[in-house]
């Protein structure tokens, strides 16, 4: 196999080894879109047969796009590499390789027909619930566990985080230990390996007052609303098609079907070749659209709900954000489509159009990093400004303007001040977090009665708290005022799942539009609550409950891009 890593790909491998030697987990590689992951896998599974020749692997996917880029990768790389594919969408089903690609979708009820494999690698594993034991990927993996309960596991993925799970390696179950490796995308585009991205805030953008929460970001429905209004999406496009005059390919993100439509038809209107592409464009179609789009026959693609994972097209050299997202995951992928490199066609940067806040909401492509999410810095005020001029999006302690030279005007200078932090947990101060969603489980642990875990999801930080009306004692005490707050003063179950029955099913009840909490050692503490009815909020509903939609059919799969999707793979 002849050919040189660069090195961080390199690295990657090794820590996977490294991982392996000292621990029985399973790790995960957090490598940038455009980072040459497909060569990664590639190579570390010749490295792992060179040296132990009847190892068998299994590598999943969700997508065909990237079992095809995966497998031709190792197979350009390695000729004699002993691969075969199943997947219902590629129309084929070899079960007996070594080396074996597969669609999670085709395969997942299909363990005992593929037999034993000694290594596992999930590829785009962001997508992995671990949380249900009802989803794909569970369901499979036990399944070759009792095949081989000795079975390794390996993710691989850029962005590793699920927006209710939080990072892949914590919540409910999580099947990842250990984050082994994390690229650093400035140090790759430093070295040539990534292209660089400009950005520009449009100047006329969504105005997203009214534009309520679901399942963690903006509801579409309300999304659709606001971009029509104030012209607001035909001004973009008249924008894009001024900034995109010199650029050879643009990926354009929508709000909904009906969006991504009507932005390509405004193109059209105007004489630039433009396509769109949903989840219900037919395969042939798509397949003839994208192959297009890649050899420059086509300029302008418009999408919603598809391109944000298994989309290779470097030659994409503008790339503008009609909608606006809460999910850091889903802006990284994005972005993602526009970092590779391409030489050949002359591409020397990416410029990214943002009409909804997104790099001001989420900051920098390079800092959303693993010790960003776990430091729950999803929220607040990013460290970047908007030039006032030309509306280039730069970091704020730039007082000069990189692409006009707009000299920003001095801040007043204030004293310096002593730090605050606390030194003592008495002298932690309590702080209120906006309540984006509220998820009830039954939560068992052995020896004790169950219990109602609640899980308030707040930005990217997740507070949760256990109510225990079946424990006696205090524990008791608190779970009736707990219900109280919520039911007034209807008398409280005496069982967990006659109150989850009721959180979930009924949903007659008041929840919060906020919580205070207080640090208490690792944990965060819930003290008090906020039921003021303000929408956006799980509190909307709060006077007229018979509105709210249930847990379990609040989710609607057209609402959400691929990267965001809890359909649990």
């Amino acid at each position: 196999m002849a050919y040189e890593l660069r090195w961080y790909q390199q690295e990657a491998i090794d820590a996977i080894y490294q991982y392996f030697s000292a621990s029985d987990g399973n790790p995960l590689v957090c490598v940038s879109t455009g980072g040459g992951k497909s060569i990664i896998i590639a190579d570390f599974i010749h490295g792992v047969l060179k040296h132990w020749s009847d190892q068998r692997f299994l590598i999943l996917s969700h997508v065909k796009e990237i079992i095809e880029q995966n497998h031709e990768k190792i197979v350009t790389l390695w000729p004699e590499a002993p691969t075969g594919i199943y997947s219902a969408s590629m129309k084929s089903r070899d079960t007996d390789a070594q080396v074996l690609f597969a669609s999670i979708q085709s395969v997942h009820k299909r363990a005992k027909e593929l037999g034993f494999f000694d290594l596992l690698l999930i590829d785009e594993c962001h997508l992995l619930s671990s949380e249900s034991s009802e989803s794909m990927y569970v369901r499979l993996i036990n399944a070759l566990r009792e095949i081989n309960p000795a079975l390794k596991i390996v993710g691989f993925t850029a962005t590793p985080y699920r927006m209710k799970q939080g990072l892949l390696t914590e919540g409910k179950n999580p099947l990842f230990n250990e984050i082994v490796y994390e690229t650093d995308i400035q140090r790759l585009i430093d070295d040539g390996f990534l292209s660089p991205l400009r950005s520009k805030a449009g100047k006329d953008k969504i105005d997203l007052n009214g534009v309520r929460t679901r399942q963690g970001d903006f509801l579409t429905s309300d999304m659709e609303d606001a971009v029509k209004k104030n012209d607001v999406t035909e001004k973009a496009v008249t924008e894009i098609i001024e900034y995109g005059e010199d650029r050879k390919a643009w990926l354009i993100f929508c709000v909904s079907i009906a969006h991504a439509e009507w932005v390509r038809d405004l193109l059209v209107d105007e004489g630039i070749v433009a396509e769109c592409i949903t989840g219900g464009t037919p395969k042939d179609e798509r397949a003839q659209i994208l192959a297009d789009y890649k050899a420059g026959k086509i300029k302008a693609l418009t999408s919603q709900g598809v391109l944000t994972t298994g989309f290779d097209a470097p030659l994409t050299d503008m790339i503008a954000l009609l909608r606006a997202t809460k999910s850091p995951g889903l802006y990284v992928q994005i972005l993602g489509r526009g970092l590779r490199i391409s030489p050949e066609t002359g591409k020397t940067d990416c410029l990214v159009l943002d009409y909804g806040g997104n790099v001001e909401r989420h900051g920098p492509l390079d800092r959303i990093s693993v010790d960003h999410i776990k430091a729950g810095k999803g929220g607040g005020e990013a460290p970047i400004k908007e030039c006032p001029e030309c509306f280039e999006l730069i970091l704020a302690g730039l007082r000069v303007c990189p692409a006009c030279n707009y000299e920003f005007p001095e801040r007043e200078k204030h004293e310096s001040e002593a730090s605050s932090a606390a030194l003592l947990a008495s002298q932690v101060e309590p702080e209120w977090l906006d309540v984006d969603e509220i998820i009830y489980h039954r939560h068992e642990k052995n020896g004790k009665p169950p219990s109602v875990q609640v899980s308030y999801r707040c930005g990217f930080s997740t507070v949760r708290e256990w109510v225990c009306f079946e424990h006696g004692g205090y524990a008791r005490q608190k779970a009736v005022l707990w219900w109280v707050k919520r039911f007034g003063h209807e008398p409280p179950p005496e069982f967990t799942d006659d109150a989850i029955d009721r959180l979930i099913n009924v949903r007659d009840m008041r929840e919060p539009c906020r919580i205070e909490v207080i640090q208490d050692g690792r944990w965060q503490r819930v003290r008090a609550y906020d039921f003021t009815t303000k929408e956006g909020t799980p509190s909307e509903w709060n006077d007229n409950p018979a509105l709210r939609p249930r847990q379990n059919d609040a989710f609607e799969a057209g609402h959400f891009d691929v990267f965001d999707t809890d359909v649990d793979f």
